[in-house]
């Protein structure tokens, strides 16, 4: 028990790590410092960053998935889904934490193979939840008629990171649902 409390520990001070400071920023003696345990005890639980890496965005995936999952199944309109959708965002900024793959898209140069492929996957989902969501919107005559989802989707989330550094630079999280708001209604009605 006392392993998987130690493993758990470096996963969420790794998250904290990475996205407060970046992936190359960080190293084993932080992590050791913060969790109060030798460099030694943590190659154990994971003989490289690459391997921590990877666990620590398989964990996080799944947790994300679990949260598209129920916001998927709430009674409400694919506009009010993407509007709290919007809200993932923003709770980590309150907490003066980065999303952690946009953190981690920030540093794909220096990240392994086997971690820039799960950053890709991540992305990917967020890319297929919203474009399902956008395509409910349009059947249910949210939208334009001529919405293309998955450019759209592409949209809403870049415009979403982007609000996220944004805020993040601000130190200012509000910055986020306006420009999540702007980008959804933008869907609605014809652009000038």
């Amino acid at each position: 028990m006392v392993s998987q409390d130690t493993k758990s520990a470096l996963l969420a001070e790794a998250e904290v790590l990475i996205r407060t400071r970046g992936y190359a920023a960080f190293s084993y003696a932080d992590l050791s410092e913060r969790v109060g345990i030798r460099k030694a005890s943590i190659h154990h639980h994971f003989p490289t960053k690459e391997v921590l890496g990877a666990a620590l965005i398989d964990a996080y995936l799944a947790r994300f998935e679990l949260e598209l999952q129920s916001l998927s199944e709430k009674r409400a309109s694919a506009k009010s889904k993407l509007l709290s959708y919007s809200d993932f965002f923003s709770g980590g900024l309150r907490d003066g934490l980065m999303p952690l793959c946009g953190a981690l898209a920030a540093d794909a140069a220096q990240l392994p193979p086997s971690m820039q492929a799960r950053v890709k996957k991540f992305f990917n989902i967020h890319l297929d939840w919203l474009e399902e969501i956008l395509e409910q919107g349009l059947e249910a005559g949210e939208f334009r008629d001529n919405l293309k989802a998955r450019r759209s989707a592409t949209v809403l989330l870049s415009t979403l990171q982007g609000a996220s550094l944004v805020a993040w630079a601000l130190k200012d999280p509000s910055v986020i649902r306006p420009a999540a708001k702007q980008a959804i209604d933008s869907l609605a009605f014809p652009l000038d």
